[in-house]
């Protein structure tokens, strides 16, 4: 994908289809109520498609559908061997179709197709691949009860899944939820972000053509507060799984708790430090602290928002910073020499700009802070960097979900530690030193889900990513990822 120019991309743009209708048991179908929105290319303010907003109507027949399925064992039944062919024909099916699903996600949510098309399309292929794959190299156990007794111990499906997911990252996002629910053969009914729905609808077509039977997996675009409660509501439905704002998460948690009491697992907000210690190699430092805090327009949950620089190198560090973030200028997604693109949508880009504006009335402005116009469309933001900010501000405490950095300085491992923790939000943290034993303490006083050291943002199919506190519990990704969709059943045999 590499070597298409932007006019290739804009050419395959304008001959793309797009499913905008929701997808229940095997097949493609209006709303009930007949309701529609628009989704909307944030890069251009132009309308993609009329996409069928789903309500609790919906909700209930893409549930009951789940149900169905499962029950009937179509899916829930089968072997761990076959459920990986299917998921592996899913993986193989989205690789053949890379550029699609690239351009989706880049037109409905504004990211560089470079980004899109390189690290979202293949990476979704991968979760699903390596999910695929681990199934069936899961053991169950037998208890050392002893004597005449015999006691199995088995990870069984839990049933139907509502999983809720952001538009940040519209495809990889599901992924990482379908993957391993699909795997351990329960049912889902996803509803994807209203601003990104079109990737997840064509994901559920190819699902099905890989030998997914009709009604394990549902799509129902729709608005959070009718189709997202719905689902939160549902009782029939077993486990909800949620990527999205606190503010959600928590909605979800009371959801739950005044219907079923289902099981909700939560990935939510961020604000994760960036220590910088003196014995750093501040170059690669630098360059990296760039790309956790500009990649993705900065709409990235685990994004490295608060620098913490040792007072002796803060000058060092901000004018590397500054050099950096002027080098990355906001450009046509479509284009692949794009490293910044549009911010999601006009009302997020005023969210982003009231932080700034915020910023700049008790923080000195090192650079950025700019709104721009380009292809009429006003949802792009420079990157922006702020020091000399003061830890109760709104910009150090508060997501902001944009490209937006806070530089702060300390003087001991401490001070510097204390700072990092010194927030609501616990999903990931990086520390930058070439002392080992300081590399080591530091991470394990860091309340944080992740640790990366000498890097940011360090991820993998073979590493648990979730978070403390506020960013919520459970985790994505790896063997345990399991967990959250599968129950202990213990059989005990006396013989």
């Amino acid at each position: 994908m590499t070597d298409l120019s932007v006019q290739d991309w804009k050419s395959k743009a304008a001959a793309l289809k797009f499913r905008n209708q929701c997808f229940i048991d095997g097949a493609f179908c209006d709303a009930l109520s007949g309701q529609k929105f628009e989704t909307v290319n944030p890069a251009t303010s132009e309308v993609l498609t009329d996409v069928a907003r789903g309500g609790g109507e919906d909700i209930d027949r893409a549930v009951a559908s789940a149900r169905r399925a499962f029950a009937s064992g179509a899916w829930s039944a089968r072997t761990p061997e076959q459920r990986k062919q299917v998921l592996l024909r899913l993986a193989g099916l989205i690789r053949e179709n890379i550029p699609e699903f690239a351009l989706l996600d880049t037109l409905d949510m504004g990211k560089p197709i470079k980004d899109s098309s390189t690290i979202d399309a293949p990476g979704a292929a991968h979760f699903f691949q390596w999910h695929g794959e681990a199934i069936d190299k899961l053991y169950d156990e037998i208890a050392p009860t002893g004597g005449r007794d015999l006691a199995l111990v088995r990870r069984v499906p839990l049933g139907v899944i509502g999983a809720v997911v952001p538009w940040n990252f519209p495809l990889d996002m599901a992924t990482w939820k379908l993957a391993p629910a699909l795997a351990t053969g329960n049912s889902v009914v996803l509803k994807p972000a209203e601003q990104s729905p079109l990737s997840a609808l064509f994901l559920a077509e190819l699902a099905c053509e890989a030998g997914l039977p009709d009604g394990v997996l549902n799509v129902v675009p729709g608005y959070g507060e009718d189709a997202g409660q719905a689902l939160g509501r549902h009782a029939d439905v077993d486990c909800l799984v949620f990527t999205g704002s606190t503010s959600v998460g928590k909605l979800f948690q009371r959801y739950a708790g005044e219907s079923n009491m289902k099981q909700v697992w939560l990935e939510t907000g961020g604000k994760s430090p960036n220590i910088i210690f003196p014995d750093a190699d501040l170059d690669a430092a630098a360059d990296m602290a760039a790309f956790g805090i500009f990649f993705n327009q900065g709409e990235v949950c685990s994004a490295n928002s608060r620098m913490l620089v040792h007072e002796t190198i803060k000058d060092q560090m901000t004018e590397r910073m500054k050099s950096r973030a002027e080098a990355i200028v906001p450009g046509d997604p479509l284009d692949p020499a794009s490293t910044l693109g549009a911010m999601v949508d006009r009302s997020h880009t005023d969210k982003v700009m009231r932080f700034i504006e915020s910023g700049k009335q008790s923080s000195r402005l090192v650079t950025g802070g700019e709104r721009i116009t380009l292809n009429g469309s006003d949802a792009f933001v420079t990157p922006t960097i702020f020091d000399n900010v003061q830890s109760d501000h709104q910009i150090v405490r508060e997501e902001v979900f944009g490209p937006v950095l806070t530089i702060q300085t300390f003087t001991t491992d401490d001070q510097a530690v204390a700072m990092a923790n010194d927030t609501v939000y616990g999903l990931a943290a990086s520390v930058w030193t070439s002392d080992l034993s300081r590399a080591l303490g530091v991470s394990d006083a860091l309340n944080a889900g992740t640790v990366s050291v000498n890097t940011v943002d360090a991820l993998s199919a073979m590493t648990p990513f979730g978070g403390m506190k506020q960013s919520g519990f459970g985790r994505d990704l790896s063997i345990h990822s399991f967990d959250k969709y599968t129950a202990l059943k213990t059989t005990w045999i006396k013989y």
